[in-house]
């Protein structure tokens, strides 16, 4: 707040770049009438939910993209000495509330999915949707952190992280049913991001599964950002364990 107008001119720009994505979908739904057997609402719907969760998660947790200069300068050390947790400290730093922009532009058009995508609410999908969001930001911070970890052995691998972080959210914007089955299955089993909006919104949206997956898997967003925070845990325990720092 030192510095307001540079704040919220920052944060108004990241609202503006960050719409593009949308306005590309709205450009999309001036030539067709579905995208992957979707309407516009119901698209805007799912890009919303992804949205908020990739804007919570980088909000909170997106600094830690930055660990592999912390390696390669040394000044990881500093934050291991002290006596707050490693994972809270590289998360702080550098603190960026700007990205509230991109937080603020998902809500926006979360707000118009849920009011154009002909849901028919009810007190349990509205609880639903509390839940997948938690769930969704936890299931993004845990793929933040767990490619984080990965540059304690490579010291630079943040784009590799953003291939799926923020390209994961790009993937997830959009009806799985545009992509072959093969994608759906590896964001289901192997990087779990058809759990962050996919199949809670399936049955929000009162859609069919196109795997033919259970029926509780669209209520299994809570127990998959569960397991995967525990192997965030675990790997970010495992690489701190295994820091050697700078030798210098």
């Amino acid at each position: 707040m030192a510095y307001r107008t540079s704040f919220v001119t920052m944060a108004v720009g990241q609202f503006l770049i960050t719409m593009l994505d949308f306005l590309a979908i709205l450009v999309m739904f001036s030539n067709v009438e579905a995208l992957g057997g979707f309407g516009l609402g119901q698209v805007a719907f799912l890009y919303g939910v992804s949205g908020f969760c990739l804007g919570a998660a980088d909000l909170l947790v997106g600094n830690v993209e930055r660990l592999g200069r912390r390696i390669r300068d040394g000044s990881l050390d500093a934050m291991l000495i002290r006596p707050v947790p490693t994972l809270i400290q590289v998360c702080a730093d550098e603190f960026q509330l700007r990205r509230v922009g991109r937080l603020a532009q998902a809500s926006m058009v979360l707000g118009l999915g849920s009011t154009t995508a002909g849901i028919d609410w009810s007190l349990g999908d509205a609880g639903l949707l509390a839940l997948t969001l938690l769930s969704g930001t936890a299931i993004f911070c845990s793929v933040f952190i767990v490619f984080a970890s990965f540059q304690f052995i490579t010291q630079d691998a943040s784009e590799v992280a953003n291939a799926f972080t923020y390209g994961g959210n790009t993937l997830t914007q959009y009806p799985l049913t545009i992509f072959p089955k093969e994608i759906i299955k590896a964001v289901t089993f192997i990087i779990p991001l058809a759990f962050v909006n996919w199949y809670p919104c399936l049955h929000i949206l009162g859609r069919p599964d196109p795997l033919d997956l259970p029926g509780w898997t669209q209520f299994a967003s809570p127990l998959v950002a569960t397991v995967s925070a525990a192997v965030t845990g675990c790997v970010w325990r495992l690489g701190i364990r295994n820091y050697r720092s700078t030798g210098s």
